[in-house]
């Protein structure tokens, strides 16, 4: 087995992907599915919470990913750092009593998603080191999610370690914390990138693959399920509960509200000549 793996075995264990709690951006901009409305977020934290979950962040979260730890949890992340999450999702995630982490691109502290300009997505201000401490001060946790928000995979072997190695040494200086958890960029990523990120101290790392953690899951290859602004409240449990094959082979029954369900084959009244009534 390998010595990133888990043990003992235990149940999946899901890890919540979010990037940002604001109004949502008007249709037909570039990844508005990104940014989830604190109502809703409100809501889907409050349904976990009444369905008995724990919302976790990675550092609370890591001795249940390694088996040391028994209970109904659930990881709760959150990328970039974006301002938003400080004043909107901070105050609702210690409403219910959980935590998250937030992934920081260091070399964009109090700065912006710079990363997203050409692509259209319209600039959005990034939390400081007064806001970091302030979210930590909170019993919320940070990761590093490289200086500069690159994908691992485009840039040659210098570069990303450099990326690696340094937005860790960047947080630990500026917020006087030790940083455990990283989060791959895009979430790309090759073997090699794996050894970097171990060779530069972090217990954990995250992905964008959609899956469960299970209990033979490599912690520093993490998957998540990401919530999308289309995700409904149903949707999200479903895939808490099941891996993606297993969700792509589910048939949900489409529902109609307002209309009493149809108990049985439609009958034709006498005298119609065969043809269902309206």
């Amino acid at each position: 087995m390998n010595e990133n793996c888990p043990s003992p075995r235990r149940a999946p264990i899901p890890i919540l992907s979010y990037h940002q709690t604001d109004i949502a951006p008007p249709r037909g901009t570039p990844y508005r599915g990104l940014v989830i409305p604190p109502a809703r977020f409100a809501w889907q934290m409050r349904v976990l919470r009444a369905l008995g979950y724990r919302g976790l962040s990675m550092r609370d979260l890591a001795p249940y990913l390694r088996g040391e730890r028994r209970g109904r949890v659930v990881g709760i992340t959150i990328d970039d750092g974006y301002v938003n999450n400080f004043e909107h999702a901070l105050p609702i995630l210690q409403s219910v009593g959980f935590t998250a982490t937030s992934f920081v691109v260091s070399g964009q502290l109090g700065g912006s998603n710079v990363w997203d300009t050409s692509i259209g997505i319209a600039p959005a201000r990034l939390m400081n080191v007064s806001h970091l401490r302030a979210w930590l001060d909170a019993g919320m946790d940070v990761g590093a999610h490289t200086r500069n928000h690159v994908a691992l995979t485009d840039c040659d072997p210098v570069r990303a370690r450099a990326e690696i190695v340094h937005s860790r040494q960047d947080l630990e200086q500026a917020l006087g914390v030790p940083i455990r958890s990283f989060c791959y960029p895009y979430g790309q990523y090759r073997e090699e990138h794996v050894e970097m990120t171990r060779a530069a101290g972090f217990d954990l790392a995250t992905t964008s693959d959609s899956a469960r953690t299970h209990w033979d899951t490599d912690l520093l290859r993490l998957p998540r399920v990401t919530v999308w602004l289309s995700t409904s409240l149903p949707v999200l449990m479903a895939r808490m509960w099941m891996d993606l094959d297993e969700w792509r082979g589910l048939r949900l029954p489409r529902l109609r509200f307002g209309r009493r369900p149809r108990v049985g084959p439609r009958v034709a009244p006498e005298g119609a000549a065969g043809e269902p009534t309206s």
